[in-house]
């Protein structure tokens, strides 16, 4: 199959994955997306808009993708046709061993609204400071001093071998689909890769998104949401919305067995508790 894919490192990593687990011999088909080109368009689509065109044009049978940055909506004719097992979802703090080890006023790096509101919440004395570029230039810049500590994700890390680089921070709720991988078809062609889905993943993703789709949040809104197996068949899941500068912030949790319903009702229950007047 042609699985098209960004050309950073990180994607290309998780495109080999994906080729690993269908087996056999696939090509691998770059595609440059918006994001790559540092156009400003609104919410994820920029990370997608032109593998999800590649897909419908028939330039490539599957893309794959980092969940987290994959739209609440996808474009008609496009579907999420299998979700690999999870990796860990959580986040990871690099340049120290935990919040409580960083100084009174460190300076900790990242580029998400979330992760700066959370941070912000537990620890108002930090100076937490935009950061952006890939893993390996946020690491440099860590290296060089320009930050105490920065925050990226765990999976990343991982998967592109740098795992040691950072501790997980259990104390903050990771982005929805932090960790999953997003293999995308064309509708009807989902048994391209359904051999590598793995439902509990799936079924926890689908439960994440759901709670994004009913806040209507988006990449600048600071929102967690991290579902899991507590039991057969019952999922719970965890959710923080947070205002930016750690001022306010509702947090929840629930279970439930359906992953649509159960975002659903965990977005309503935050909205009831104030979450839109936090994120207003």
């Amino acid at each position: 199959m042609r699985i098209g894919t960004r050309g950073s490192a990180l994607a290309l990593a998780q495109a080999r994955q994906v080729a690993a687990l269908l087996g056999g011999e696939h090509e691998l088909v770059q595609v440059v997306t918006s994001g790559d080109r540092g156009d400003a368009l609104s919410d994820k689509e920029r990370w997608v808009r032109e593998l999800d065109a590649a897909l419908i044009e028939g330039a490539v049978d599957c893309a794959v993708h980092s969940a987290k940055d994959v739209p609440a909506q996808l474009p008609e004719g496009i579907v999420i046709a299998a979700v690999p097992q999870r990796a860990d979802p959580r986040d990871a703090l690099c340049g120290a061993a935990s919040l409580a080890a960083l100084a009174d006023g460190a300076c900790v790096g990242t580029s998400s609204l979330r992760r700066a509101a959370q941070l912000r919440a537990l620890r108002a004395d930090l100076a937490v400071i935009e950061l952006r570029g890939n893993v390996d230039t946020r690491l440099r810049k860590l290296a060089d001093g320009d930050y105490d500590a920065i925050v990226l994700a765990t999976a990343g890390l991982q998967r592109l071998g740098r795992a040691d680089a950072g501790a997980p921070l259990d104390e903050l709720v990771p982005a929805a689909g932090q960790g999953c991988l997003a293999v995308t078809t064309r509708a009807g062609e989902q048994d391209l890769v359904a051999a590598i889905d793995h439902p509990p993943s799936a079924r926890a993703l689908a439960a994440e998104r759901a709670l994004v789709r009913a806040l209507e949040a988006d990449c600048h809104t600071p929102v967690g949401a991290h579902a899991q197996l507590s039991a057969p068949g019952t999922l719970t899941l965890r959710a923080f919305v947070g205002a930016p500068d750690g001022s306010a912030w509702v947090r929840d949790a629930l279970d439930g067995e359906e992953p649509e319903r159960l975002g659903a009702d965990v977005a309503a229950r935050l909205l009831s508790a104030g979450a839109r007047e936090v994120l207003a």
